[in-house]
C-alpha cells in the first residue's frame, strides 16, 4: 500500500477550520460515538507485528479525540465506548448510543484475512432482515462511502467497498442514528499492519476520519 497522499492530507487541514460552525450555531454540536473494537480479554486480531487488534484501534480513537479540538474550531462532541483496555459488551455499546442520543456511530476495526497478501479498507452498513426496517439505511450508506472515500483518496489505501453485515453494534443502532463499522486495512498484511502501528499511519488516518465525518456531516445538513 503506498501512502503517497499524507501531504495532501495535511494540507486539507485547513479546510476543516472552516466548518462544522452551524451545528453549534444551532445550539448544539452533533453527538459522534466512536466504539474502539473488541478490548480487555478479547484482543481481536493479532497483528503480524506483535500487536493487538483491541491496542491498535483504541489508540486511533483516541487520536481521533485529540484532533477534533486540536484541528476543529467547532468541535463535535465526541465519545467513546471505551477509553481503555476495557471489554465492553457489544449490548451495552448500543445502549450507550441510545443513552448518549448519539448522532453518528463509528465501530472502528482492523481487517483479517489468511492470505497475507489482502489489503485495502471495508466499510460495513447494516442488512435489515425482512421483519426488521432500518430507518437510517440511506444515511449509513452515505456515511459509509463518504469514509470509504476519504480515506481512499487521502491515503492511497485500496478502498473494497462498502457492504452489508449483521453486526450487533451496527443492528442495535438501527433506530438511533446512522451507523457503520470500519475495517481500516488488514492487519494480517505485513505493510498495512506496519502502517497501522505507526505514528504517522494512526495520525493520517485519525485525520481522514474525521474529514470524512465532517464531510458527511456537511452534506446531511443540506440535504
Amino acid at each position: 500500500m503506498k501512502m503517497t497522499k499524507i501531504l495532501g492530507l495535511l494540507i486539507a487541514l485547513g479546510s476543516l477550520n472552516m466548518t462544522l460552525g452551524t451545528a453549534q450555531e444551532e445550539g448544539k454540536a452533533p453527538i459522534i460515538l466512536l466504539d474502539p473494537g473488541h478490548g480487555g480479554t478479547d484482543k481481536g486480531a493479532n497483528a503480524v507485528l506483535d500487536r493487538s487488534e483491541k491496542d491498535i484501534v483504541l489508540g486511533l480513537a483516541q487520536e481521533i479525540l485529540v484532533l477534533n479540538h486540536k484541528v476543529l474550531d467547532h468541535p463535535m462532541e465526541l465519545y467513546m465506548t471505551r477509553y481503555s483496555d476495557t471489554l465492553i459488551s457489544l449490548y451495552d455499546r448500543g445502549r450507550l448510543s441510545k443513552g448518549l442520543e448519539a448522532d453518528l456511530f463509528v465501530s472502528i476495526h482492523g481487517n483479517y484475512a489468511p492470505n497475507p497478501n489482502a489489503q485495502g479498507l471495508e466499510v460495513f452498513v447494516w442488512r435489515p432482515s425482512a421483519k426488521a426496517g432500518n430507518k437510517f439505511k440511506a444515511t449509513s450508506q452515505q456515511l459509509a462511502e463518504t469514509l470509504a472515500l476519504e480515506l481512499q483518496q487521502k491515503l492511497g489505501i485500496r478502498n473494497r467497498g462498502v457492504k452489508q453485515a449483521n453486526f450487533q453494534v451496527l443492528r442495535d443502532n438501527r433506530d438511533q442514528c446512522p451507523a457503520v463499522l470500519v475495517e481500516l486495512g488488514f492487519l494480517s498484511n505485513g505493510e498495512e499492519a506496519a502502517y497501522l502501528k505507526s505514528k504517522r499511519g494512526v495520525r493520517a488516518m485519525a485525520l481522514a476520519i474525521l474529514m470524512g465525518i465532517n464531510k458527511f456531516l456537511e452534506f446531511d445538513r443540506n440535504l
